[in-house]
């Protein structure tokens, strides 16, 4: 995706409600642009700013991820991106590929035990650690020992500094980005240093970039879901994102009082609801609520095949003896039209969810223990036989069973619309 060049009144032209955001190059010694500083900007003044630095740090990340896409920003190249301290602590940045991200530790951020006790835990999750106007200052020190990349304000931090600087860093291979050099002259000065990379006006004055919004809503199901599909669940986080959407809260007590599940007494803790649901349980009937949800906008057929596709793939994939990949199967299925629920191309629709791999490379087309049963789903459904005889038998299934299971499926559609 692209973003839209603003015209002379300053919108996209579309009537759409708008997001931003800055982009500022970085560059190495031969001025080849290694990556991209990213900056939250809450409307067209280039200096507008959220009003906290948790709020700001954490609106980046959806915004780069959901609003724009992180390949439309960066491109194959590396993204700098500002960690608060709640981020860093509750560890939303989980939702970035850690191959080409550097979340920058901000200045006003106090370096705390659990600051310090966060950023370890990141570096060892693969991501690497930058300190954003770094001076060496002894509270400091705990962070300078774990970071990747140290950033100096290069025309702020006096001379005598700048070197000691380098030559404690140097040695230790830690990338040294000097910012605010705005002349050629700043630049030779700077490199001959030491420093190994720059940034500021002399290669690059910020970027201020546009593309239309994703609606509010769209955005809370879609933090929802992000927390829904992490390794291990978090049922406290999941209770509070529910409360923040109310459709979600009042679609999933509605549905968990249902009569298919049985309780004794009327639900009214979704939290302890969830717990006795079990994680598998929990991601599935989770996510196709707020499917439903996100899908408020869009004609009811799109969640309906949604969840049409996810019945049958599960139900076909037990018969083809992956009863082990059930749950792939049906979120393979379920999550198959997020891209026409979020107006985004599928790859951008996924790219703040940590599915599995399989769920993930299926939906992307490519070949996957899912793809065989996937495919087969699809090719039901566009009633292609021949490609259905072929992709049956390759599955080790009997055509003669697909009308019955695809029955089962649609009845069980109609149970959940129903319910």
């Amino acid at each position: 995706m692209t973003s839209t060049p603003l015209d002379a009144r300053g919108t996209a032209g579309t009537g759409a409600s708008e997001i931003f955001v800055a982009r500022q190059a970085v560059v190495d010694r031969r001025q080849e642009i290694h990556g991209y500083e990213l900056l939250f900007r809450s409307g067209l003044d280039s200096a507008a700013r959220p009003d906290t630095p948790d709020r700001a740090s954490f609106e980046m990340l959806h915004t780069a991820l959901l609003g724009f896409g992180l390949d439309s920003l960066l491109g194959d190249r590396a993204g700098y991106l500002p960690a608060s301290r709640e981020v860093l602590l509750q560890e939303f940045y989980l939702i970035l590929p850690k191959e080409r991200t550097v979340l920058q530790v901000a200045d006003g951020v106090t370096p705390d035990d659990q600051v310090v006790t966060a950023c370890r835990v990141l570096r060892e999750r693969g991501y690497s650690l930058a300190i954003d106007d770094f001076l060496r200052r002894p509270d400091l020190l705990p962070l300078a020992t774990l970071a990747d990349v140290v950033r100096v304000d290069y025309t702020g931090t006096p001379e005598a500094e700048r070197r000691a600087i380098v030559r404690e860093f140097l040695p230790r291979k830690v990338r040294l980005l000097a910012t605010s050099v705005d002349t050629r002259l700043q630049f030779a000065d700077a490199a001959r240093e030491g420093f190994t990379h720059f940034q500021g006006g002399f290669f690059a004055e910020p970027e201020l970039l546009s593309t239309p919004d994703v609606p509010a809503y769209k955005r809370n199901c879609m933090r929802f879901m992000t927390e829904l599909h992490r390794p291990e669940l978090n049922f406290d986080r999941l209770d509070e994102l529910i409360r923040q959407e109310v459709a979600l809260t009042v679609k999933l007590l509605r549905y968990l009082n249902s009569a298919g599940f049985g309780w004794r007494h009327e639900v009214t803790s979704i939290k302890q609801a969830l717990r006795v649901l079990g994680e598998d349980a929990t991601r599935k009937w989770c996510s196709l609520i707020a499917l439903t949800v996100m899908g408020g906008d869009r004609p009811a057929q799109v969640v309906q095949v949604s969840m049409l596709r996810a019945a049958l793939a599960e139900q076909v994939g037990m018969e083809a003896g992956l009863a082990g990949l059930s749950l792939d199967l049906f979120l393979t299925g379920m999550l198959s039209t997020i891209d026409v629920l979020l107006g985004r191309p599928m790859e951008e629709a996924l790219s703040q969810m940590p599915l599995s791999v399989e769920v993930r490379n299926t939906l992307l087309g490519k070949r996957t223990r899912l793809s065989t049963v996937w495919q087969l789903v699809l090719a039901y459904e566009r009633a292609d036989w021949p490609q259905v005889k072929e992709l049956a038998q390759a599955a080790d299934l009997s055509p003669g069973r697909l009308p019955f299971i695809y029955r089962n499926a649609v009845q069980w559609v109609d149970r959940i619309y129903k319910s």
